[in-house]
């Protein structure tokens, strides 16, 4: 029986980037998917000339949300209303107005609204450490957990990713990496830089399979032009190694038994 599946997240982008093949697979199989975003990403770094005279980037990447949104099969887009508040240690943090410094209960409040409007039968955030520990993404995870609490939504799953599956396809990618597809994809990152991000391969609950819907995923991560250019990795992967690195989703779903190991969101009817 179809049901709704909210997917809370702090900027546009991050919904395909983080969830993309689990909405898209959601909504293929005839459940109401919901965006829900914290900010418009007000202060994300883009190229100088990029934007039409008079237009901000929040206008920007708020069109590229949407366009965003359709490919992946969204019914509906809300926005939260607070400001991006930046890379954490940036100025920004502090402008009241942003995300990091939204009160609590104020905040879980108005996503609530959405979760009891929506009947929400599944909810998503982000895990703890807000995956690579940007503000708003940590008060993604505070806010998510606590309106799911409001509103007694039944499934609420932390989206991250698997640190060990990264650093081991990261590290192995580094090591065979030929000079012509090292060209191609650019730099890849250390594998040390997951050390302390997402989360260990151990606490994850959930992995989604997502290989059938990777091309409606990429479609959804080039809407995103003003932050993903031709030049990301995520455009000029090749298929098998961007399968390798995003064919699965990773979840936690709050509240599971020790030892579950599921392969999607929604409970079996």
């Amino acid at each position: 029986m179809p049901q709704t599946l909210v997917s809370f997240h702090a900027h546009p982008d991050d919904e395909a980037i983080q969830t993309g093949g689990t909405i898209a697979r959601a909504a293929e199989q005839g459940h109401r998917v919901v965006l829900v975003f914290a900010t418009r990403g007000e202060v994300g770094e883009v190229d100088d000339g990029f934007l039409e005279p008079g237009e901000t980037l929040a206008d920007r990447r708020s069109r590229e949300c949407a366009d965003a949104a359709a490919i992946l099969g969204a019914a509906r887009v809300a926005f939260l209303g607070y400001r991006d508040s930046g890379m954490a240690g940036e100025p920004t943090n502090d402008d009241p107005d942003a995300f990091w410094q939204a009160d609590l209960e104020e905040a879980a409040a108005r996503l609530a609204v959405i979760l009891v409007e929506e009947d929400a039968a599944v909810l998503t955030v982000y895990d703890e450490r807000g995956g690579y520990h940007h503000p708003d993404h940590i008060q993604v995870y505070r806010v998510g957990v606590r309106a799911g609490e409001i509103a007694g939504t039944p499934r609420v799953y932390e989206a991250t990713a698997d640190r060990d599956h990264f650093i081991e396809t990261v590290a192995a990618a580094r090591a065979t990496l030929d000079d012509e597809l090292a060209e191609t994809v650019g730099e890849l990152p250390d594998p040390a830089e997951f050390a302390n991000n997402f989360s260990p391969g151990h606490v994850i609950t959930t992995r989604v399979d997502v290989q059938e819907h990777l091309a409606t995923k990429r479609a959804a991560l080039a809407a995103h032009a003003s932050q993903i250019g031709e030049t990301s990795f995520f455009v000029t992967m090749p298929d098998e190694m961007f399968a390798l690195a995003f064919g699965t989703e990773w979840f936690i779903r709050r509240g599971a038994p020790q030892g579950t190991s599921e392969t999607w969101l929604f409970a079996p009817d």
